[in-house]
């Protein structure tokens, strides 16, 4: 089954759905800034990733995306079922968005990238746990000597 290319919309939910951010959010804008003043460096939607992460730590192949709970599909089971207007679009929709991630997660990891992913209300609530995980991350590649910076593995892609 194909999008449609309109469906019928309130304008309330109009007005809505376009302050909806895809890129530097409240969340993600926070974990970077944490990161930052904690001195690691990094990319920003680094668009030569698959999934173009919110945060690409090069240095330590680490991927970092933060994760609007609607769009990613939190808790998808019990969430379909209460969808009540345009039911069959979005639930077409949040599923490829799942299966998208899906796809990314398994392509950065092919190519020695570790992705990790946070939901947008997990980091805005507990963002010293989530810089915890990827402090975890980085100290385990570095032990491990996995750290690596280059990116050619996705110059075709």
């Amino acid at each position: 089954m194909k999008h449609p290319k309109s469906y019928d919309s309130t304008p309330e939910t109009r007005k809505r759905m376009s302050k909806v951010k895809l890129k530097g959010g409240k969340a993600e804008t926070l974990l970077a800034k944490e990161l930052w003043h904690k001195g690691y460096r990094y990319r920003k939607n680094d668009k030569r990733l698959p999934g173009s992460p919110d945060i690409a730590i090069l240095k330590h192949r680490i991927a970092v995306f933060v994760d609007g709970e609607f769009w990613h599909g939190k808790d998808w089971e019990t969430r379909k079922e209460r969808l009540q207007r345009n039911r069959e679009y979005w639930i077409e929709k949040i599923e490829e968005n799942m299966t998208r991630d899906q796809r990314n997660d398994q392509l950065l990891s092919q190519a020695g990238w570790i992705p990790i992913h946070f939901w947008e209300k997990d980091v805005i609530k507990n963002t010293a746990e989530c810089i915890a995980e990827i402090e975890e991350t980085i100290l385990t590649r570095l032990i491990e000597g996995t750290e690596d910076t280059t990116l050619q593995e996705f110059e075709e892609i």
